[in-house]
């Protein structure tokens, strides 16, 4: 028997022992695919041209592109097999997973607040699930691309092998920013009018609409240590076979993301006791 006052049970808060919670992202998968599954409905639910969105975004954009920096400025892609429009569509292919995880993982608490302010769940599968609407949009977008290329005579070579790798690091690198972000997000509302500028810079400070050889010599060791500038160069040798400007860029990029997306589960996993409390 027990005593009058005497609790029967004692819940404890689990230890974290592992950086990302695996254990309970499994126990919680069907959430996930759910949450993915929702992602993808709402997206275009509503809209004219619905999925269309995903083909036009990166065309229009590659065709700006091609006006501004092929035509006027009549900048090189540092292969002459490669027309500018191909050369801007592929950068804006990885560019556009980059953005979108980056943003999506962001946003995820502020737009999810009543969710995490009533039931208890990994918050990780919120900014989880949206890489699979992501890698849906990539997909069609690479589709276009084996389009683009068979249209223009482009054979990819073994290069392709390495397509994977870039891909993975332009995935690291958004969630780590977008975890750190999102985590300061849920306490300051302001980072989430920032973020617009942010993407605004980086997209001009990365060569997506430029290669990365037409950046000055005497500077290239300074652009090169924004992480973007590997990603997409090794990206375009993968697919497109241009010539990368610098390993050691590329390197340094890898180490980056993996840097970042720890610093982010790390400030994400810190912060997420409070969030039910603050958003």
């Amino acid at each position: 028997m027990t005593t009058a006052g005497e609790p029967l049970l004692i819940i404890k808060p689990r230890r974290r022992g592992a950086l990302l919670p695996w254990r309970d992202l499994l126990e919680y998968r069907d959430l996930l695919h759910i949450m993915a599954q929702r992602d993808i409905k709402l997206r275009y639910r509503q809209t004219v041209v619905g999925v269309a969105w995903v083909l036009l975004q990166p065309l229009i954009g590659a065709g700006l592109f091609t006006f501004v920096f092929g035509v006027i400025a009549k900048l090189p892609t540092g292969d002459d097999r490669v027309p500018y429009f191909v050369f801007g569509y592929a950068g804006l292919l990885i560019w556009n997973a980059f953005l979108q995880v980056f943003t999506k993982t962001n946003d995820s608490m502020v737009v999810n607040a009543g969710l995490i302010s009533k039931i208890y769940f990994p918050r990780m599968v919120l900014p989880l699930s949206s890489i699979y609407g992501v890698m849906l949009d990539f997909s069609i977008g690479a589709a276009v691309m084996v389009a683009l290329m068979f249209v223009y005579r482009i054979v990819p070579g073994l290069e392709l092998l390495f397509l994977p790798v870039a891909l993975v690091m332009a995935i690291l690198l958004a969630l780590g920013m977008g975890l750190w972000a999102a985590a300061l997000n849920v306490s300051y509302r302001d980072v989430r009018h920032l973020m617009p500028v942010l993407t605004q810079f980086l997209l001009w400070a990365s060569p997506v609409a430029y290669a990365a050889s037409a950046i000055p010599q005497s500077v290239q060791w300074l652009v090169a240590l924004n992480p973007l500038v590997g990603i997409l160069d090794s990206f375009r040798w993968a697919v497109l076979g241009t010539p990368v400007t610098s390993w050691g860029a590329v390197a340094w990029s890898g180490v980056a993301s993996v840097l970042m997306f720890v610093v982010g589960l790390a400030i994400f996993q810190r912060s997420e006791r409070r969030f039910a409390d603050v958003v």
